[in-house]
């Protein structure tokens, strides 16, 4: 699984939201993130249709978060921007091309909810803590039923 430009750029544009002062324009965005204006702008768009930033109109327009960083995880920018988090075509029930010859199909769901999962316990907050989260419990449960049975 590689993460989208778009996706990696909305969250150091959400980060850089959540530490500034009230609005900021996507010029200042863009010069404060090195992220081009016209792909903060668009990013903008969609986190705006999805809820994640509201934009203000005048003079002082800009945007602002419409919720804390500790309130935005990582799997919901991720999802807002590139859409469900999925690493294979057949995941939680959907159909793929090589369902009928591959045998797997249903098996791959517990290896995408644990990484969704683990997506979804960091926050943006943790994020802006120069990449460290400050506690993101990894669940050996889980993780047990990834594992072959002699493996554990």
């Amino acid at each position: 699984m590689k993460l989208s430009k778009l996706a990696d750029y909305a969250v150091v544009i959400l980060v850089r939201l959540g530490q500034g002062d009230g609005v900021m324009a996507s010029a200042t965005l863009a010069q404060e993130t090195g992220v081009r204006e016209p792909t903060v702008a668009k990013i903008l768009k969609i986190l705006g249709a999805q809820g994640l930033v509201q934009s203000q109109r005048g003079a002082r327009g800009g945007y602002h978060l419409d919720r804390p960083l500790d309130q935005i995880s990582v799997a919901r920018v991720i999802a807002a921007v590139d859409g469900p988090i999925t690493l294979t075509g057949c995941v939680e029930g959907r159909d793929c091309d090589a369902s009928s010859r591959c045998g797997l199909c249903g098996n791959w769901d517990p290896v995408n909810r644990a990484i969704r999962d683990a997506l979804e316990r960091i926050s943006l907050a943790d994020m802006a803590r120069n990449g460290r989260p400050s506690a993101v419990p990894v669940r050996h449960d889980s993780m047990a039923a990834l594992m072959p049975s002699d493996a554990i």
